[in-house]
Order: structure tokens, then sequence, then C-alpha cells
């Protein structure tokens, strides 16, 4: 295998550990690696590893296609653009524009479990048409929809750990919570497989957890007992609106327990260690080893 990897967003905790995986666990040689960012500056030390580092903004399409250039097959990580309705969409597809001009081989795009209309997830249809893009371009693909990371549970524990209450509105739904390493290993797999055929694949962890459960699971580690208190989507929204979180974010934090819900994050794959060979890390390793973490 000879072909250019191209990773977006290589700065970022993803696509870091992507190129990491490819360096560093399938021995892909540097020199075959491209690896773009908003800011280049901060991926020095991979440009020392020998890996070309190249800027790639988004929202500046004139410059994508040169970015781009040289790349068999690229990675699209899905960018973190929420604040603005429809933007991440904008910037996506102009990403897929970009790779159909460049002329890449084999596009590769992380989206998220269950993108077809009728999500609860507020940002679902931004991954469902980029999906589609990548599927009108003619482009050869492999879609990784992410299941949800282990390292999102860093974001509230602390807090629900401060005052041993868990407010949702997920109900009985569970979430097959997984580790972004464990990702990033599949991704960079699939990446350098060379593999031309296109396919989609769901990453999740080793098993579902509903909220009870993973309180239950936070209790062993930490010792800190956590009472879940089940909501509706509105109560939930409102208290989280008292807490001082702006609308637009508490309707989308919500809109994920009104997913789980619904039972579109609970699906358990092994597509993880099919593509990348190892196992996923079960959630009790994970949170034992990132005990300090939780408590912020």
């Amino acid at each position: 295998m000879t072909d250019t990897l191209l990773v977006t967003g290589a700065s970022g905790q993803l696509g870091r550990s992507v190129v990491n995986h490819l360096l560093d666990t399938f021995n892909v040689p540097a020199a075959r690696i491209i690896a773009t960012t908003r800011t280049p500056a901060s991926l020095a030390d991979l440009a020392a590893r020998g890996v070309t580092v190249r800027e790639a903004d988004f929202d500046n399409r004139a410059s994508l296609a040169e970015a781009f250039a040289g790349a068999d097959r690229a990675l699209i990580i899905s960018t973190n653009e929420l604040a603005i309705q429809g933007k991440r969409r904008e910037q996506q597809t102009a990403a897929v524009a970009a790779a159909k001009q460049a002329g890449v081989g084999h596009l590769l795009y992380t989206s998220l479990p269950n993108t077809e209309p009728g999500s609860a997830v507020l940002f679902a249809p931004d991954h469902y048409d980029t999906e589609q893009a990548i599927k009108a371009s003619g482009i050869a693909y492999t879609i990784f929809r992410n299941g949800w990371y282990d390292e999102n549970l860093f974001m509230a524990m602390p807090q629900i750990l401060a005052s041993g209450h868990w407010y949702t509105s997920a109900g009985e739904g569970a979430i097959s919570y997984g580790a972004r390493d464990d990702y990033a290993a599949a991704i960079a797999a699939g990446l350098a497989s060379g593999a031309s055929e296109s396919k989609t694949y769901t990453l999740t962890g080793p098993k579902a957890y509903t909220s009870a459960e993973v309180a239950a699971l936070v209790t062993e580690v930490t010792g800190k007992p956590i009472q879940v208190v089940q909501l509706s989507d509105e109560a939930l929204t409102e208290g989280m609106k008292a807490a001082g979180l702006p609308e637009p974010i508490a309707r989308l934090l919500v809109s994920f327990d009104a997913a789980t819900r619904a039972g579109d994050l609970g699906m358990v794959t092994g597509s993880v260690e099919t593509l990348s060979g190892r196992k996923s890390v079960p959630l009790k390793q994970f949170l034992e080893a990132n005990k300090a973490a939780l408590a912020g």
C-alpha cells in the first residue's frame, strides 16, 4: 500500500489519536500522512515526525481543494460547529466537494448512529446530509457512525457527584458508551486498510447502559451515591436554563436524552474489534482508569 492518507481536524482529540494510531499502531510511514488543521503550529510534533501538516479551514472553500491535493484516502472528521444551526452541514459538504475536486479516491467520515430523519438529536440532520452528499459524490466511502464517548461523562459527572443527583429524561433508554481511543483505532484501521468497497460501520462500546446502571458503576468506582431523577424533556430543559445554560445548549443536551429514550444510542456492534483487531474497553475499566476526571 502506498496510498497517501489525509486526516482533517488533526489537532482535535479524535483526529490526533487517529494520526497517532496510523503511525504507531499500523506503522504507516509518516511521509504517507497528511494532517490538516486550522492551526498548523499545534501539530509541530507531528511535522517533526515527518507528517505533512497543512492548513485547512472548512469556512474557506477556496483553500480546501488545495488542502486535499494529493490525498488518495481522506478522513473528514465532523466539525464541532454547533452554535449556528446548519453551519456544520455547510462546512462538511464543502469538504466533500473539495475532496471530489482534488480527486480523492476514497472518502471516510465520522458520523452519528441513526442519523436518519426522525432522530431526536438536534444536529443529526448535519450528519445525515453530509452522508448523503458523500454518497451523491460518486466517491467510494467508509462512514463511521461513532457512538457516545465514555469521555462525554466527564462533562456532567463532576456536578452529578457533587450534588448526588443525576437529572435526566432518558428513562430506561441505554447508551453503548465507547472509549474515544477505541474508536480512533478502528477509524485509523479503516483509513489504512486500502479497502475500496463503500461501507457504513456503527462504532460502539461492548455493552449498553441505562443512566441508573452508569450511576451504579460510578458509585462503585468512587464510593459516592447518585440518585437518578427522571424528568420530562421540558422540565429538564427548564432546569438546565435555571442553572445558567443558554436555551439552545439546554435543548441540544436534552435532545441526547430524548434520543437515548427512543433507543437510538443503544445499539451494540463488534465493529471496533472487526476493524482494529482489539477489544473495546469495558465502561467500568474506563471509569476506574479515569477516576480523578470523574470528580472534575
